[in-house]
């Protein structure tokens, strides 16, 4: 039994901190009917439809189809590894990081395994790093990103003046990174796609459809929300069973902790004073120890400028390893994959997750 709950906090440890810290916050503000209006129901209702769609697109073989297109097109070691950077960059856009890494990283690990450990290395963290950028393109890119844009709710307009400069910007940084991936051998051909099922692909492309009319505040989130339960429990429930249950439940423990904290004069003086102004490095620097969903949960209790914090917990995703769950994810795969070097695989994901980030800091400096 103690080795079960070992496994499970050790399988889960955001959720497990997120739900000890939302305990002690009951401290400060002792439990009351009101903690059900800190839960922001709509963010929690739209994410958790993304990610049953995502999954059932996935299930569908759509994306295994398009990335095995792209990459039998691909020439040399180079040209496969720069493309599943940019499958993970433009895909983290309309299906997260977390998604977009779990689909291609092990696809690198396919073509790419005979090019030699170091080339699989650097791409992985090259994936990973593109993944994390890219998906602070859209609102749906990532949960903070969904979240900030349901709790301050700027028009879709707005959210893409303010990001898309620094995705663009990201997008050259990246790419002019990969030039330092290094082939030590020959690489393998693209694997075989899987049949299309285009019954799946037309339901869950359907539904996705739905959820960005509600992105875009064309329909209610609670219309999406009852058509994709309603249709994937009719029609799909593996889609249901592969939703991140974990995830949602986590951010109910930050909502829970965020709104303690704000409830409390003397932590809202502290935390409101020394972030007014500094939102963005705030954002950043608290990603680095709790990841910058918690972080952006937390920290928009306590600040009207949603643009600063927006970029701060999207670049707060680069930097150590649990800045951001994606990160997670790709180093699971990778160390469980055949004659993985996690000392080395680490040592390489810290040095350009840094550089990257003190880059993407320094210039987002001079404007906020």
């Amino acid at each position: 039994m103690l080795a079960k709950i070992v496994r499970f906090i050790k399988g889960e440890v955001v959720l497990c901190v997120s739900a000890l810290a939302a305990l002690l916050s009951m401290l400060v503000t002792p439990p009351t009917a009101g903690y059900l209006g800190y839960i922001d129901w709509n963010v929690l209702m739209l994410l958790f439809s993304l990610m049953a769609v995502v999954a059932g697109l996935k299930g569908s073989g759509f994306w295994n189809r398009v990335s095995g297109a792209l990459l039998r097109r691909a020439q040399g070691a180079r040209g496969l590894a720069v493309l599943l950077v940019a499958l993970c960059f433009f895909s983290a856009m309309l299906v997260t990081n977390d998604v977009a890494l779990i689909t291609f990283v092990p696809l690198c690990f396919a073509v790419l395994g005979a090019a030699g450990p170091g080339c699989v290395i650097s791409t992985v963290v090259f994936m990973t790093i593109a993944a994390n950028l890219g998906s602070m393109a859209t609102p749906i890119g990532n949960p903070q990103n969904l979240y900030l844009y349901s709790s301050f709710g700027p028009s879709f307009a707005e959210f893409e003046k303010t990001i898309l400069p620094w995705a663009g910007l990201s997008l050259v940084l990246v790419l002019l990174g990969c030039g330092a991936i290094r082939s030590e051998g020959s690489v393998s051909a693209a694997a075989k796609a899987e049949p299309l099922k285009t019954k799946r692909l037309a339901l869950h492309g359907g539904l996705f459809a739905l959820c960005l009319l509600t992105v875009l505040d064309v329909l209610p989130v609670w219309c999406a929300f009852a058509a994709v339960a309603a249709a994937c429990l009719v029609f799909d429930r593996e889609a249901v069973k592969q939703v991140d249950y974990s995830l949602l439940l986590t951010f109910v423990f930050f909502f829970i902790l965020a709104g303690n904290l704000a409830a409390s004069e003397a932590v809202r003086a502290f935390i409101g004073g020394k972030m007014a102004g500094r939102e963005l490095a705030f954002g950043a620097l608290v990603s680095q120890v709790i990841s910058n969903v918690p972080a952006a949960v937390l920290l928009s209790s306590f600040t009207e400028n949603w643009q600063a914090l927006l970029l701060g917990v999207n670049i707060g995703g680069l930097g150590t390893p649990v800045a951001s769950l994606a990160s997670l994810i790709s180093y699971r795969l990778y160390a469980r994959s055949a004659g993985a070097q996690p000392g080395r695989y680490m040592a390489v994901f810290l040095a350009w997750n840094f550089a990257f980030l003190a880059v993407l800091l320094l210039a987002a400096a001079f404007v906020f």
